[in-house]
């Protein structure tokens, strides 16, 4: 009976999978909604990851989010990268493909956890969602952002780094480097 009904849920969630095809195009260019390192790179990694043998350039736009600059819920989060894709997608309406990605929080059982969202808006206007994983965040660091800090800046006073938003993240500073902002970038990029 399990299995029936995971083939039955298969079969409503298959409907609502976008494939993105690749045009024969040698260099496709990719128009990321950000000025931040980590995000333009996850976007141009993800995208080779998924179609090896082609060859990405990407560049970043520095486009407003529209959200609050800490979005404290997966809703605006997710507001907040479909905003990037949009406004990037008016900026540089040649680009092959349009992205929108944002970190954000959320708490559950009083506890905070990090994620993000990723928008990809393709030349034709079809759109592809990926959020990342989630991982807690300490006690230590949930106090500082209560207090009214960025995540970032939250994370760089409690591991005592310096603009760690822009190189490994808070996940890198609690995996011990295991896991870096942009690795868990890549991985959603590829789900979207």
């Amino acid at each position: 009976m399990g299995r029936a009904n995971d083939l039955q849920h298969c079969s409503t969630i298959a409907p609502t999978i976008k494939i993105f095809r690749m045009s024969n195009t040698t260099n496709l260019r990719l128009a990321v909604g950000s000025k931040n390192p980590v995000k333009i790179n996850a976007a141009k990694a993800g995208f080779e990851q998924m179609f090896a043998g082609r060859s990405f350039v990407a560049e970043g736009f520095d486009v407003p989010s529209g959200v609050s600059d800490q979005p404290m819920s997966d809703g605006e989060t997710l507001t907040g990268a479909t905003n990037r894709a949009n406004r990037v997608r008016e900026l540089s309406p040649d680009a092959d493909y349009a992205i929108g990605i944002e970190g954000g929080i959320d708490t559950i059982d009083d506890t905070l956890f990090a994620f993000a969202w990723m928008v990809v808006i393709d030349s034709t206007g079809r759109i592809g969602r990926g959020r990342s994983g989630s991982f807690a965040l300490p006690p230590s660091v949930k106090k500082l952002v209560d207090s009214g800090l960025e995540l970032g800046h939250a994370n760089d006073t409690a591991f005592k780094e310096h603009n760690s938003k822009q190189a490994g993240g808070a996940v890198a500073s609690l995996t011990g480097g295991a896991v870096s902002r942009q690795s868990l970038y890549e991985h959603a990029m590829v789900l979207t």
